[in-house]
């Protein structure tokens, strides 16, 4: 009861409702690849969408989990600086913004494969990689103003042993050239994977995982990010 209340001797609810007065950040993918877009609209996350222009052809790293951290960043900060410039120039609203950059690649028996030049190159990986495996390793980096978190996730890919006829019609249809590692496992390709070791968005080309202990990294939480509708950058 509320204490001095006019009442009948029947209970009364007080009920505190609670509103959001903070704008939730706003985030920004920079990646042309509708997979990883689809994975965070799948988990209520709608991401405005830049794609960052990066050249990766001059990139060296000392192994595979470097380069993919490394053409992870070089996405983000890109498009990063693109999103300031809009701001400053009064085409965004100022907020916290948050960009996400994520690359993939696959490191088989020492080797690093990214996405196969032509279909002679995405053939002849095919037939070395059946009934083999190899693991799949995305980087992530996720950027907010002058901090960054960044981080690799991994993931052991297990190859169906298929045929020649098998490998040359899946090479046919044209998914293979373009995606690292030249198979995928959210498409045709997941006929030609017999098991994974590990997080399946990592295969896909983001973790939300990482992705959510990113967020907190800069003081965020995924949370924040549900049910929104992006606000396009210029």
């Amino acid at each position: 009861m509320v204490p001095g209340g006019d009442n009948d001797g029947a209970a009364s609810t007080v009920i505190t409702v609670r509103t959001r007065t903070q704008v939730p950040p706003r985030l920004v993918l920079a990646s042309a690849s509708p997979a990883r877009r689809k994975l965070l609209q799948a988990a209520g996350i709608e991401p405005e969408v830049l794609v960052s222009g990066v050249d990766e052809s001059d990139i060296q790293a000392a192994s595979a989990e470097e380069l993919c951290l490394e053409l992870a960043h070089r996405k983000a900060q890109a498009v990063a600086e693109r999103v300031l410039a809009a701001i400053v120039a009064g085409h965004l609203p100022p907020g916290d913004t948050l960009v996400l950059g994520c690359d993939s690649v696959l490191e088989f028996q020492g080797e690093v494969y990214g996405k196969p030049g032509d279909a002679s190159e995405a053939i002849k990986r095919w037939q070395r990689m059946r009934g083999q495996w190899g693991v799949l390793h995305t980087g992530h980096c996720l950027i907010k103003g002058d901090v960054r978190a960044a981080a690799v996730a991994s993931t052991v890919v297990h190859f169906a042993d298929v045929t020649d006829d098998e490998i040359a019609a899946y090479v046919g249809t044209g998914e293979p050239l373009n995606v690292a590692g030249g198979f995928t496992i959210d498409g045709i390709g997941g006929a030609f994977v017999e098991r994974i070791e590990g997080n399946a968005g990592t295969v896909i080309g983001l973790s939300l995982p990482l992705f959510r202990e990113l967020l907190a990294d800069l003081g965020h939480s995924i949370t924040e990010l549900w049910g929104q509708r992006p606000r396009l950058v210029p």
